[in-house]
């Protein structure tokens, strides 16, 4: 079957719940692995290799049978939002596809991003070391990937960790290609404070019948070592002006990290001092 949507994103975001929360409704049918990585690693293999990782028709048949709808096809691979390249690709695959995306407090993304490198060793330096190194290493980083079509960065797309919670230009990105009404956004705190409610919206993008699970338990939390207050504070700082970039993009305010001291917001044709 061809799929009918993608979750773009992002990365430690929620992505895991949602597709498991996916996978549990009976008009979903979800690609196997999760991560296929088609539009971002993979690209080269051709849409033949790529659609070999959905069910087959006869499922959606079955579907129709004991529904009578359609189900909703689709796959989950969080790095899809975040790479430059994916979104004129996703585009010419077909412009019609569904995107949902969820994001989280991009302060408490980033070092749980940081947390995931540290356990899968592709990480080794502090947090306060990994984010200035990323002020030199991503600029270059990204210069390449969008100078090489066939280049595939080998860390520095996992060491992105502030980059990758600017959240606003990215999903422009993506909304120069496809029309706002295509794309869902959500937020980690969405699924976390009401993931019934959250997956009725879900399901009434993707054209299918509202179903509620039983339980919707959390997936992927992992603990570790509080982040030091003052990097915290400087990071929020750092995303301040993205995070109310998105909130106009998205006509919403965010109960997200804040800094301690707001920056002030400048009235239109005021002079800093």
């Amino acid at each position: 079957m061809r799929p009918t949507f993608l979750v773009i994103g992002a990365q430690k975001g929620g992505t895991t719940a949602l597709y498991r929360y996916l996978r549990e409704h009976p008009a979903a049918l979800c690609a196997t692995p999760k991560e296929v990585h088609y539009f971002n690693v993979e690209y080269q293999r051709g849409p033949g290799w790529y659609l070999a990782h959905f069910p087959l028709a006869t499922r959606g048949a079955a579907v129709r049978r004991r529904l009578g709808v359609h189900p909703a096809v689709g796959e989950v691979t969080p790095a899809y939002l975040f790479h430059p390249r994916v979104p004129e690709r996703v585009y010419a695959f077909d412009p019609g596809l569904k995107l949902i995306s969820v994001l989280r407090d991009p302060v408490e993304r980033a070092y749980s991003q940081y947390q995931m490198q540290l356990r899968g060793g592709t990480e080794t330096r502090s947090f306060e070391y990994a984010l200035e190194r990323e002020e030199e290493e991503w600029p270059r980083e990204l210069e390449r990937l969008l100078a090489d079509p066939a280049y595939i960065s080998p860390t520095g797309l996992q060491r992105s960790y502030v980059a990758r919670g600017r959240y606003a230009e990215q999903l422009e990105r993506w909304l120069r290609f496809f029309p706002r009404e295509q794309l869902l956004i959500l937020t980690s705190d969405d699924l976390l404070d009401d993931p019934a409610e959250t997956m009725a919206v879900v399901a009434a993008f993707l054209g299918i019948p509202a179903w509620q699970a039983e339980t919707y338990p959390l997936r992927s939390v992992n603990e570790y070592e509080p982040m030091v207050a003052e990097i915290r504070d400087r990071l929020a700082s750092t995303f301040e002006p993205h995070t109310r970039r998105l909130e106009e993009l998205l006509g919403r305010q965010l109960p997200w990290t804040r800094p301690a001291v707001p920056a002030p917001v400048l009235e239109p044709g005021a002079r800093t001092s």
